[in-house]
């Protein structure tokens, strides 16, 4: 099933919105105004595939495909797959998959690391031959034990000084699979003082073992992510190479390794002509934090394999897949993270900011239904067994262009539990015994007997319509409650998932929480079976969006639930993307 309000767009046309300056704008007009990469703007998105995209990727996806196309550039997607360990296939489809109903386009061909395996081993021996990088018989631990501290410099390795030929001749043996894990590594050959970590001759290939979801078991030594990114920029001609700030103490190594390399080599490897050849340049900007939201992959891995959650789509995670299924639209992140700006400082967003786009958005665009959640059935007492009539209703309150729907009024109905008390409490403004309320977009109804059951449970009421009142305000007396209602013949029964945030505090991924399972909410999940619904949401032209009026909004979930154009569907769930108001609010 296709939902038409969650179509992809293409990148190259992006809706239409107010454009907000930030500092990456306003440095790349000052690169276009100097002619620095030629007028060229080229941005890549470089997700590593080991997990599925969350809200913070969709941050940094916005800002890579909307500054190449409001520029008229491009932007590439290439994975960053150099630790095939925690990689699969699975990942690299459903990044792919919700990028593009996030709604952009890369430029050509999806791009790997792994494609530049051949041309990353080339320049490894490069920097050897310039005595820039050698082979380390230091173990792991032994490494990080050389590597000193942020307060005490290193030590050099004892194989620091090997001539060029030995660390050719172990480079090889090693591309060859001659050790094991761990035996010997490549590094870069800097500065073991330097005040900057990262500059201590950081590892640049490591041996691993283990067969690579592209490469299959061509590899057994990997290039590391510091040493893979910059030259994969590179290598596609990558102009502006977007990271978030934790990557700001690595860009000094970015430029390292691209300065001590030849450009004529990496020009070659782009194919771009001399007089449009500029190496790329990292710029960093603060990650999307969001509060009552984890975010760690490990964590979300973790949920997963531990069955938290029911997989990385469970529609209470942050994942865009997630989101998607609990019918969060493109256009509602689009406009939340465009909300969010881009800046260096870091800070944590209040998700009642996400939330407000969420519904700022449904609001506009999701149809209007009922849907009764907690059914009691009605008899109207004067409608005869058969009566049956179909009134139309707008699809939406708000913008007449999109329709009306029928919906068919029937001897019996539904409606919700809460809307009748036998002994209401001071402003109760629905249904009681003796007392009238409205039926949406129909009659004033008076209930006139209540049924109960041998347990003393109310089962049935017994109404009269005032058939006056269709269109029309009663004579002689006001009637102030309004109560939504379906059909009891007609109306389908479906089962309806509200959710509510995972966490129950604001920083579940705090130092100050041992276990993120010991604040999960309880209640961010409860199952309502025997819902019913009008028919109308299951018309073959209808969205797959909805506000229930009263309840919330709410969307189809195409995966459990069974096509509803079917003639009879069957096992029909919908999941609440958001209420109505933030329940959450002091």
């Amino acid at each position: 099933m296709t939902n038409s309000n969650n179509d992809s767009v293409d990148a190259k046309q992006p809706p239409k919105k107010t454009v907000v300056s930030n500092f990456i704008r306003q440095l790349i007009s000052r690169d276009n105004a100097s002619a620095k990469y030629g007028g060229r703007v080229h941005t890549r998105f470089p997700p590593e595939p080991n997990g599925y995209l969350h809200i913070g990727h969709a941050k940094s996806i916005c800002l890579n495909f909307s500054i190449a196309a409001e520029n008229n550039g491009f932007c590439n997607l290439r994975f960053d797959d150099t630790n095939p360990e925690k990689e699969s296939q699975e990942y690299v489809d459903a990044i792919k998959e919700n990028i593009n109903w996030l709604g952009f386009s890369w430029q050509g061909d999806v791009r790997y690391s792994s494609s530049y395996f051949d041309a990353l081993y080339a320049f490894i021996i490069q920097l050897i031959g310039k005595d820039k990088a050698y082979v380390c018989s230091l173990s792991p631990e032994q490494a990080r034990e050389y590597r000193g501290s942020l307060t005490d410099s290193g030590r050099n390795s004892p194989s620091r000084d090997a001539t060029i030929a030995e660390n050719l001749i172990l480079l090889e043996r090693m591309r060859a699979g001659e050790f094991e894990n761990g035996a010997y590594s490549v590094r870069a050959k800097i500065d073991m003082a330097s005040p900057n970590i990262n500059m201590r001759d950081p590892v640049l290939y490591r041996i691993r073992h283990i067969e690579h979801h592209q490469t299959a078991n061509k590899w057994c030594i990997y290039p590391t992510y510091d040493y893979t990114h910059c030259i994969s920029d590179a290598i596609e001609g990558i102009t502006h190479s977007l990271c978030t700030m934790e990557f700001e103490d690595h860009r000094p190594l970015y430029n390292w390794i691209l300065e001590n390399l030849e450009i004529s080599s990496l020009r070659a490897e782009s194919g771009l002509p001399d007089s449009e050849y500029v190496l790329p340049g990292q710029t960093e900007f603060a990650k999307l934090k969001l509060n009552y939201t984890m975010m760690g992959k490990r964590n979300l891995k973790n949920m997963v394999d531990t069955h938290a959650v029911s997989g990385w789509d469970d529609p209470r995670m942050p994942t865009l897949a997630g989101m998607r299924r609990r019918g969060v639209t493109p256009a509602a992140l689009r406009n939340f993270c465009e909300s969010v700006g881009v800046s260096r400082s870091e800070s944590v967003v209040d998700l009642g900011m996400l939330e407000y786009c969420i519904r700022e958005d449904l609001d506009k665009n999701a149809w209007r239904a009922m849907c009764v959640l907690r059914p009691l059935k009605v008899v109207i007492s004067n409608f005869s067994a058969d009566y049956l009539i179909k009134l139309l209703m707008s699809n939406h309150p708000k913008d007449e262009s999109q329709g009306k729907r029928e919906v068919p009024l029937t001897h019996e109905v539904y409606i919700d539990r809460a809307d009748f008390e036998e002994m209401p409490p001071p402003g109760f403004k629905r249904l009681t015994l003796g007392g009238e309320v409205r039926l949406r977009g129909a009659y004033v109804i008076r209930c006139d007997e209540v049924i109960k059951n041998d347990q003393g449970e109310i089962i049935e009421l017994v109404c009269t319509a005032d058939l006056d009142t269709l269109g029309k305000k009663p004579e002689g007396r006001k009637v102030k409650g309004v109560v939504h209602w379906v059909s009891a013949s007609l109306g389908k029964s479906v089962t309806v998932r509200l959710y509510d945030r995972l966490f129950n505090v604001e920083n579940p991924e705090s130092k100050d929480v041992e276990d993120y399972r010991d604040v999960l909410n309880p209640n961010s999940l409860e199952i309502i079976d025997n819902c019913v619904v009008e028919p109308s949401v299951l018309t073959r032209d209808a969205k797959l969006n909805f506000q229930f009026e009263r309840e919330g909004y709410f969307y189809l979930d195409s995966k459990d639930s069974k096509d509803p154009k079917d003639p009879a569907p069957t096992d029909l769930y919908f999941n609440r993307t958001i209420s109505l108001r933030d329940s959450w609010s002091s």
